[in-house]
């Protein structure tokens, strides 16, 4: 059996949470437990803003939030809890123009590939493109498309593959990265997971070989896969039922 990490990572949606959902509350708990033993990080493809409504509620008043990091959009923002609120331990925002060149591309790139118009999408589920200040992010379906309808979709990738051949192409210089469901994230090139799994390192004085990193997308192409060039140990899940699982492990491990 291998040793018990000291830190522990997780993805968010598909991992934590079912897409754009709240966290439960046995979740909140178990990761409440966790942040008793060590210190947690969360690293997704959203804004804050949706941590704020998936992820946060959920966790215990008392939780060790000392212990957590949060890092949004890609690990392009990092935020810590000192002094009793949320705060920026640093901010690797868009400029004016950056945003500007990746809808450019954007634009030309769905023209290319036959996405321009995407069949299924439902205005109502809402924008397709969002500038998320240190991400621009792609949502086939939009952004409040409905779970079932976005894992129907395009769960080979097929579908979005060529879109984001399209993107790396016209952003070299952009990190551009496939989420697990519809999604498509543009950040500044080297702006990733794995390089929030390096800032995690310079933050908390733990080496890459005492982490874990827990996600979904971890197979070639998936937003997770890139954490793998840090040497980090990985495990994937189907689900927040498997992540409650492994979490559970951990902590009867502690016993």
């Amino acid at each position: 059996m291998q040793a018990r990490p000291k830190l522990v990572v997780f993805d968010l949606d598909g991992t934590l949470v079912e897409s754009k959902q709240p966290m439960s509350a046995q979740m909140g708990e178990l990761v409440g437990e966790l942040l008793q033993m060590m210190p947690v990080a969360v690293m997704s493809g959203a804004a804050f803003h949706q941590f704020e409504r998936q992820f946060l509620p959920a966790l215990p008043e008392q939780a060790r939030f000392e212990r957590l990091y949060l890092f949004p959009t890609n690990a392009a923002v990092c935020y810590i809890h000192k002094d009793g609120g949320w705060q920026t331990a640093y901010d690797h925002s868009l400029t004016i123009i950056e945003k500007s060149r990746i809808l450019q591309a954007l634009k030309e790139a769905r023209a290319e590939t036959g996405l321009a118009v995407v069949p299924e999408y439902n205005p109502k589920w809402g924008e397709q493109e969002e500038d998320r200040g240190t991400q621009i992010t792609f949502s086939a379906l939009g952004q409040r498309a409905p779970v079932g309808e976005k894992k129907r979709w395009d769960p080979t990738k097929e579908k979005r593959l060529p879109l984001y051949k399209a993107l790396v192409r016209r952003l070299p210089d952009f990190s551009v990265g496939l989420n697990a469901t519809t999604s498509i994230d543009i950040t500044r090139k080297g702006i990733s997971k794995a390089y929030g799994v390096r800032r995690l390192i310079e933050m908390t004085d733990i080496s890459v070989s005492e982490m874990l990193y827990i996600g979904d997308a971890l197979k070639e192409g998936g937003n997770d896969a890139v954490v793998k060039e840090t040497g980090i140990r990985t495990q994937e899940v189907f689900g927040p039922e498997e992540a409650a699982i492994i979490i559970q492990d951990l902590l009867n491990r502690a016993h």
